[in-house]
Order: C-alpha cells, then sequence, then structure tokens
C-alpha cells in the first residue's frame, strides 16, 4: 500500500529529527512524506533540509501562518499546504505530528489492517507520554478514539468525509462522520507511539474556548455539550476547563458560528453519542 505522509510542524527542532527516523526506519517505507514547515522561527527547517539530501522522498514546504501554537484550523490549513502539494496517488493519507517515535512495524501493521477489513476507512496505535520516567497511555479520550497525531485514512474515506475540517473538532467529525457514511475505524492497542511533547503542553491560552466552540459547530446540543465537557475537564484533571468549555459553546451560538456539519449529519451524530451514553451506563430505553 501506498502511505503519503504530511507532517505540520511549528518549531519542532527537538523532536522532528526523531520522527522522521522512525519513519525512516519502518519496515514498510511510506512512498512520501512532506513536512510543511508552519511559520517555525528554530530551526525545524534546517534540519527536515539536511534530511531531504539523502531521502528523496522527503520534502519540505513552508507555510506562513500565525505564530501563536494553538489547535484546529492552524493544524489543518498546514495540513492542506501539503496535501495540496501532493499528487494523489496514494492508498492512505496520514496527517502526523512532528513529534512522534513510531514502532518499526506501525506502517506494515496498519497495511495489514486494511488489507483485511475493505470497510476500515481509518486505523491508528495509542499514543504514550512519559511520565516519571515511564511511558504510559495518553489518557485523554477513549482508547477506541484515534488521537490527531495520529490519522491515517484509506483514500474512499477521506474523500467521502471531506477531508478534515478546517476547525477545532477535526479529529471527532472525521470519525463520526466515517461512521455517518459506513465506514469502520479501529485502534490496535499492540502499536505504541511515543508523544514526545505532551498534548496542549505549549497551546496558547486563546486556544482555551476553542473545545467549547467545536462542540456547538458538530450540532451537540448544549446537554450533550455540557456531558462533553465535563468528561474532557474530568480526563485533563482540570475543572476549570469545564467552564472555559461551556463558555466557547455559549459565545458560539451567540455568535451564530457555522456549522461544520448539515443538519442530518447532526441528528446522527446526537443519536450515536445518546447511544453510547445509554450503553456505558446500562439506561434501558
Amino acid at each position: 500500500m501506498r502511505f503519503y505522509i504530511v507532517i505540520p510542524a511549528h518549531n519542532e527542532e527537538d523532536y522532528i529529527g526523531q520522527t522522521l527516523k522512525s519513519l525512516i526506519n519502518q519496515s514498510l517505507l511510506p512512498t512520501k512524506i512532506v513536512v510543511v514547515d508552519d511559520n517555525s522561527t528554530d530551526t525545524t527547517s534546517n534540519i527536515v533540509n539536511k534530511i531531504t539530501k539523502e531521502y528523496p522522498w522527503i520534502s519540505l514546504i513552508s507555510n506562513i501562518s500565525s505564530d501563536e501554537h494553538i489547535p484546529g484550523s492552524k493544524i489543518i490549513n498546514a495540513f492542506y499546504k501539503g496535501y495540496d502539494s501532493l499528487d494523489k496517488d496514494f492508498d492512505i493519507i496520514c496527517k502526523y505530528d512532528a513529534d512522534l517515535i513510531f514502532p518499526k512495524n506501525y506502517l506494515e501493521s496498519l497495511a495489514t489492517h486494511y488489507q483485511k477489513n475493505p470497510e476500515l476507512g481509518m486505523v491508528a496505535g495509542h499514543c504514550y507520554v512519559q511520565k516519571n520516567n515511564k511511558w504510559q497511555i495518553e489518557n485523554l479520550t477513549s482508547k477506541k478514539h484515534i488521537r490527531g497525531p495520529i490519522k491515517a485514512y484509506r483514500k474512499a474515506c477521506f474523500q467521502e468525509i471531506g477531508g478534515l475540517k478546517k476547525s477545532m473538532g477535526w479529529d471527532t467529525i472525521d470519525e463520526l462522520l466515517s461512521l455517518y457514511y459506513g465506514w469502520e475505524f479501529k485502534t490496535d492497542e499492540s502499536l505504541i507511539v511515543r508523544h514526545l511533547k505532551h498534548t496542549g503542553a505549549s497551546y496558547n491560552r486563546k486556544a482555551k474556548h476553542l473545545q467549547g466552540i467545536a462542540l456547538y459547530k458538530m450540532r451537540y446540543g448544549f446537554i450533550l455539550a455540557f456531558l462533553s465537557a465535563l468528561k474532557l475537564a474530568f480526563k485533563k484533571r482540570n475543572i476549570s476547563l469545564f467552564w472555559d468549555y461551556l463558555v466557547g459553546y455559549v459565545k458560539a451560538q451567540k455568535n451564530k458560528e457555522a456549522f461544520i456539519v448539515d443538519t442530518k449529519q447532526g441528528v446522527f451524530i446526537r443519536a450515536y453519542r445518546w447511544n453510547n451514553i445509554k450503553n456505558k451506563f446500562k439506561i434501558l430505553p
């Protein structure tokens, strides 16, 4: 299978070399990698340039954006800068972060999953972070959820869901839309990806309301958004985030922010989320 990988990178001089090395050493090599230097002010581009001279299937392009490190549209804009520079002769398109170390069999294992199940639209491993000198799963979401740093899409699935939304919440809506269109997604617990920098470690404070805005844009409705915000804050062990997320939701509602899913997709998403809640707590209909 032909894997194309796009890596947005903003000031990742401490990590990008390790990420590329782990991809260069894969048992199944990616066909193409493009690193998008997203307005870095450090030596990220210099490090990547040296690597591209030895590995011509790795390329570097530059993207002009803000110098703020925030999740959502900035990252996806950088992704598309790289994606648009590639031909479309791929089987799997990946959006990977620039601070990861992949096990040697990672891409080969993904390919095996895709080949075994033609209905599989997305598959990935699990992100682990280092805590107290031990590598532990980055427990921010359900283990069934594919984390934003390690997204990989079958071409047909990527196209049917309309690609990646240029908004906070893109890494949730992709899974929900894949289900809406009849695709499956999967995580493989045996594939441990080392996440060298904890999620959100360097996010700008302006990002604090974005999660709540995303919940509104995904048509969750207030009650589901309330429960989701509470769960996320609990997962991150920071109850103040709960208030930040709710403020973001109300702010988006007041400003009548544009939704990122249509009405039918919103109905599906809410029904899917409520069904999961009922199953989790074994609430009878």
